[in-house]
């Protein structure tokens, strides 16, 4: 029973897999109701690639999925037009006009991709207004400074299009610095941020602490999370506040989370093994809902992942935040995320998933990094099931008996696509045989890291 539900993926094909030498896949987007610009992932501006690309389709706004063509560089109308063919095929996409028949305009040599901004295709949900309380949105980092200009100058976007459209709360961006090497980030933020953006530091090293320790100083009603890895959509926390303010009954919102980079094959193969997407429909999640499934509790996975989830701050503060024996920077490795839905969950709260809050992710781009991150996932999801049953041991009986349907279910999710080649059907089954090992290994590595805090002064 993985946390990871992949039964959705084929609305989202992952590149064919490319003969050798490996071929890099430019990612970018589109929207039919303007299909004459394709643009950069986070609202970076117009794009004209050249050679292979995954495009994140969308209509007036509203992501549909991903398609797969070839660009020419200089030539983006081209490349658009074979985009909007590839979307009327292959996501049955409804008919939109086609891309203006223009001739491509010669690329200047050195010349910029464009303003920087959001255009009219990016336009969903403008509906949507802060909340009076405000919202606060938290970035974890730790000695990636390099990363960290692109991610919060797409975070900065994605809050001035929530204030812009209308009155309502303010919107804070607070960055945690977590056991940091050097004086790096602060710098960045003191030099180019000024005024913008709060920098807290987190002493102790785990992603779970960085977390708490945002989730403290945050003022906002609404609290949302991304890594310092991604780029947010410009309508990303529009799109949870629309969530948030629809029903009061929700307590997180997570969102759709694609690829920004597929340049090497570490980040293919990811896209391949599993991605980080959710699906392209909104859903919901409630125990107490007519519908509730006998393994909604358990695997959250399905719900979205910590790169791009959001809480009702005063909740996630009476729930305890995140478990600090759990995450990134602990023998746990995860599980951080999976458990705070399970907890949304179990207290009657509903998680929400809407594929319009849009955040752009960085894949590892080497193999040594993407096996130790297939692992993680394996030891975070055992780690997770064991912090669950820590805070509600009754429900041992109830995972015992679900158990095989969801072995069952993972096994199918994890089988590879017809199209991969011979070497990454081998990498495929070997990742899989990782994340299983992995699996069996969360449960004592947990309990292994509560008991080393438990006897460490302040360690939670």
């Amino acid at each position: 029973m993985n946390g990871r539900d992949r039964r959705h993926r084929a609305a989202c094909p992952p590149p064919a897999a490319p003969a050798s030498p490996h071929t890099p896949v430019t990612v970018v987007e589109l929207d039919l109701a303007d299909p004459g610009e394709v643009r950069s992932p986070g609202g970076r501006g117009p794009a004209a690639p050249d050679g292979r690309v995954s495009a994140l389709v969308r209509l007036h706004g509203h992501p549909l999925g991903m398609v797969h063509a070839t660009g020419t560089s200089g030539r983006p109308a081209a490349l658009a037009r074979a985009l909007v063919a590839a979307a009327h095929r292959e996501l049955g996409a409804p008919a939109v006009p086609d891309p203006p028949a223009v001739p491509d305009p010669p690329a200047a040599p050195g010349a910029p991709a464009g303003p920087e901004g959001q255009s009219a295709q990016q336009s969903a949900p403008r509906a949507a207004r802060c909340p009076a309380g405000g919202m606060s949105v938290v970035i974890c980092t730790r000695d990636r400074t390099e990363l960290l200009a692109d991610c919060l100058d797409s975070v900065l976007r994605a809050a001035d299009t929530l204030t812009a459209a209308g009155p309502g709360g303010t919107v804070e961006v607070l960055l945690v610095d977590n056991a940091p090497a050097g004086p790096d980030t602060e710098r960045l933020v003191a030099e180019r941020y000024p005024g913008r953006i709060r920098y807290l530091c987190e002493p102790a090293p785990g992603l779970s602490r960085a977390r708490n320790r945002g989730l403290a100083a945050a003022r906002g009603t609404l609290c949302a999370f991304t890594d310092d890895d991604a780029l947010a959509d410009p309508g990303w926390l529009a799109a949870l506040a629309a969530a948030f303010a629809a029903d009061p009954r929700t307590g997180c919102v997570t969102g759709l989370v694609v690829p920004a980079e597929l340049d090497t094959p570490a980040q293919q193969l990811f896209e391949r093994y599993a991605g980080t997407e959710r699906g392209w429909t909104p859903r919901d999640w409630n125990l107490d809902a007519p519908g509730a499934g006998p393994l909604d509790r358990y695997s959250t996975g399905r719900c979205g992942i910590g790169a791009n989830m959001a809480f009702r701050t005063g909740l996630l503060r009476t729930l305890g935040g995140f478990d600090p024996a759990t995450g990134t920077g602990t023998p746990a490795r995860g599980g951080e995320d999976l458990l705070a839905f399970h907890l949304v969950l179990t207290a009657g709260h509903t998680v929400a998933y809407r594929p319009d809050a849009v955040v752009w992710h960085r894949h590892r781009r080497t193999l040594h990094a993407l096996t130790v991150q297939v692992s993680g996932l394996g030891i975070g999801f055992g780690a997770y099931l064991a912090a669950a049953l820590r805070r509600h041991p009754a429900l041992l009986g109830d995972l015992l008996l679900r158990l095989p349907a969801g072995a069952i279910g993972w096994h199918r999710g994890h089988r590879p696509p017809a199209a991969d080649t011979p070497l990454d059907r081998r990498r495929l089954r070997a990742l899989r045989r990782m994340e299983r090992r992995g699996l069996a290994q969360g449960p004592p590595r947990y309990l292994y890291t509560r008991r080393q805090q438990h006897h460490t002064p302040g360690g939670g």
